[in-house]
């Protein structure tokens, strides 16, 4: 069984990193939080006078830089003057070159939302009429790429850390003040603290790039690192290094001097430490309450203080979980079950406090029931969801465990077989073994030297007792469960009375030993007494090195003893996966920061079909086409126009007319009209218009689906077997 603990936690961790790691690259690009809901001129349309500036409007407050906005000709030149500034509200608009020829021109943008997060887009509207261009309307999503997954990456780090650090130090301070010495626990809290000093450090750096240009070459530029820092983000980050140094001096202390303390001194250093750390922790929980969702939208001044709560509960309880795990499986020292019950009391604790701030979080963020099916922060919120009601769970499973562990200690009747963490049987025999080596090693040492000299026989002697009583103490030093049918080696290792029995014929066959050295002839010479001493110090070291090694084989033979006892196995077993799933959901939280509230999304939604309705409504004058056709035959060549009115999303008016090339109307047997939007792959919509009077066709309700560049194709049939189809594009909506 021991042998293969080892191997089936490195494989439930690579399991676990596997699964993680899954669902952050499954979480794609970080979804902006703020949300173009309106511009001047509006996407897609047609304006007659070439525009002074343009406008646009986003659903909350955004930052923007000297390139934020950007106008391009169909050439792809700038035709935009200075920086974007705010003219009201949310909306910011950028100045433009007089007199703009007429064509096809292109809007791109990219800004910085209120809560941090980067929001990139572009459209495309026209003068006087729609024009080949050479620019893209679609530019790169903020924050993907490379710098945007170094950064997602650096995020779900700088919380890793800080739970890490803050629940493993709570866990030490208030459930298992011995553990100040275990290193295992010291490297976890220390490990924490390099995590998020790093990750800090790293997403400083990466600010700039993951805000602007996405280029891993700009990730060293100090202009940018300079512009950050002037950023609420950029304080943010300053702030947490600041409050880390703080850290590092409550964690030296902690490992450091408080371990040294006792009885009074050390209560009033508990107490100083329990107020720093809770200032500190609740400080660098701010450093993301400021800068993130809670600091922007719905009550900001009450949903920044719940969004400090709900860290600080999320660190105490995951985070002394892994202390907790780190504790069982790594330490050499055994946690105790107060210890387990007190954790289980915080963390009961820390359910409570994170389910009432999660309610309210949900209900900011959401804002409706709808929200949890139709947004992405909905659905990742319900997956959320589900893990902390399984981490509950399998908590329940934990404490069922922690109270049988606590019915093996306390309910077992004297002289019965223990298999948890009762050692009282085995203290007292190795005590008494302590006892009797220690008597018998004196005797033979007051033996031996009595007359001013010693002999090598009682050196060895003495050396041999010496050698038991230290093996014996080793035995003592941390109890062990007896097992059935283990017997003593004559070691002094034993238990009970076959230890003492031991000890005392051991001691026995030492001191008759010394007499006998003692009654012999005085006719030993100088060299012989220098022999024996020589030999003495020799067995001593032996003695010494022996010790220490039985020492460490009883350490070993016990941890495997107390690894072996099913309750316990049992607890780390569950404490394991709790910390399993706990790595998942951190996962899942890291992604839940980076996606845009369900309220926002909805009301940008609503904002942007509003703003697209009253852009149609605004349009007016109907969308002209002329195209020439020549179908091969008699009274073949001509023009056919199409009109349509108001050339809008929804119900329109088509007419067509058929002229002949010196301009009079003519009939011919057919004319059908197809439109189709390639963008979208929506069509061919066929329309088949009405006869009216010589050259003129209309149709009435010509439904368009949705806002685009339409092919409008017109099919002619000037006789029989003559017939062509000639096509042009427009912008319609």
């Amino acid at each position: 069984m021991p042998t293969t603990i080892a191997p089936r936690i490195r494989t439930l961790v690579l399991l676990f990193l596997a699964v993680t790691g899954a669902l952050i690259a499954g979480t794609g690009q970080a979804s902006a939080h703020a949300a173009l809901t309106g511009s001047d001129p509006a996407q897609g349309t047609v304006v007659d006078k070439a525009p002074t500036q343009v406008s646009l409007t986003f659903s909350e407050q955004v930052s923007t830089g000297a390139d934020a906005v950007r106008v391009l000709d169909p050439k792809g030149k700038r035709v935009d003057t200075g920086e974007p500034s705010a003219v009201g509200g949310t909306t910011y608009s950028v100045p433009l070159h007089s007199g703009l020829p007429d064509g096809t021109y292109t809007v791109t943008y990219q800004v910085v939302s209120a809560d941090s997060h980067p929001v990139a887009g572009a459209y495309t509207f026209s003068i006087g009429a729609p024009s080949a261009t050479s620019v893209s309307a679609s530019t790169r999503e903020a924050g993907d790429g490379a710098v945007g997954g170094l950064y997602g990456f650096g995020r779900y780090m700088s919380y890793a850390g800080f739970i890490v650090m803050v629940g493993g130090a709570a866990f030490v301070l208030g459930c298992w003040p011995a553990g100040t010495g275990v290193r295992a626990l010291q490297r976890l809290v220390i490990s924490g603290w390099l995590a998020l000093t790093s990750a800090t450090l790293f997403l400083l750096l990466l600010r700039g790039s993951y805000t602007g240009s996405g280029k891993l070459g700009d990730i060293f530029d100090l202009e940018l690192l300079g512009q950050v820092l002037q950023t609420k983000t950029g304080a943010a980050l300053v702030s947490r290094l600041l409050l880390l140094a703080a850290a590092a001096l409550f964690i030296a202390v902690l490992f450091g001097a408080y371990d040294k303390r006792e009885g009074e001194e050390k209560r009033d250093l508990t107490f100083g430490l329990a107020i720093g750390g809770t200032v500190v922790a609740a400080g660098l929980a701010a450093s993301w309450a400021m800068a993130e969702h809670a600091s922007t939208g719905l009550q900001p001044g009450i949903a920044m203080p719940v969004d400090i709560v709900h860290l600080v509960a999320v660190a105490t309880w995951l985070g002394g979980l892994c202390a907790l795990l780190v504790a069982l499986y790594r330490g050499d020292t055994p946690v105790g079950l107060p210890a387990v019950r007190r954790f289980s009391q915080v963390a009961f604790g820390s359910v409570v406090a994170l389910v009432v701030t999660g309610v309210y979080q949900s209900w900011r963020q959401l804002g409706s029931w709808s929200a949890f099916t139709e947004t992405r922060y909905g659905q990742l919120l319900l997956i959320k969801i589900g893990l902390v009601a399984l981490l509950v769970g399998i908590a329940w499973i934990s404490r069922r465990w922690t109270n049988r562990l606590g019915e093996t200690a306390g309910g077992k009747p004297a002289g019965t077989e223990t298999t948890g963490a009762e050692t009282t049987g085995t203290e007292t025999a190795g005590t008494e073994t302590a006892g009797t080596e220690a008597t018998g090693a004196a005797e033979a040492e007051a033996v031996a030297t009595a007359g001013g000299r010693k002999s090598p026989t009682a050196g060895k002697a003495s050396a041999a007792a010496k050698t038991r009583t230290a093996q014996a103490s080793a035995t003592v030093t941390e109890p062990e469960p007896e097992e059935t049918g283990e017997t003593g080696d004559g070691s002094g290792s034993g238990s009970g009375p076959e230890s003492r029995s031991g000890a005392g014929s051991e001691s026995g066959s030492d001191s008759e030993a010394g007499s006998d050295s003692e009654a012999g002839s005085d006719s030993e010479s100088g060299s012989g007494s220098r022999s024996g001493s020589i030999s003495g110090s020799g067995d001593a070291k032996r003695a010494a090195q022996l010790a220490r090694q039985r020492a460490a084989m009883d350490a070993t033979r016990q941890k495997r003893v107390r690894d072996a006892d099913p309750q316990r196995l049992g607890l780390r077993r569950s404490v394991l996966t709790e910390a399993g799933v706990a790595v998942v959901l951190l996962a899942v939280t890291t992604a839940l920061t980076s996606t845009e509230p369900g309220r926002t999304e909805q009301d940008a939604k609503a904002a942007t079909a509003a703003s697209s309705a009253s852009a149609s409504e605004g349009t007016s004058g109907a969308v002209t086409l002329d195209m020439s056709f020549d179908t091969g035959g008699t009274d073949g060549k001509g023009v056919v126009s199409v009109d349509i009115d108001p050339a809008r999303t929804g119900a329109n008016e088509m007419h067509v007319y058929v002229t002949r090339p010196n301009g009079r109307a003519f009939d011919i047997p057919e004319v059908k009209v197809a439109f189709t939007l390639e963008a979208q792959k929506i069509g061919p919509l066929p329309v088949t218009p009405d006869h009216i009077t010589t050259g003129h066709w209309s149709a009435n309700g010509v439904q368009i689906p949705m806002a685009g560049e339409w092919q409008i194709a017109v099919t002619v049939r000037t006789s029989d077997i003559d017939q062509v189809t000639v096509s042009k594009n427009a912008q319609i909506g």
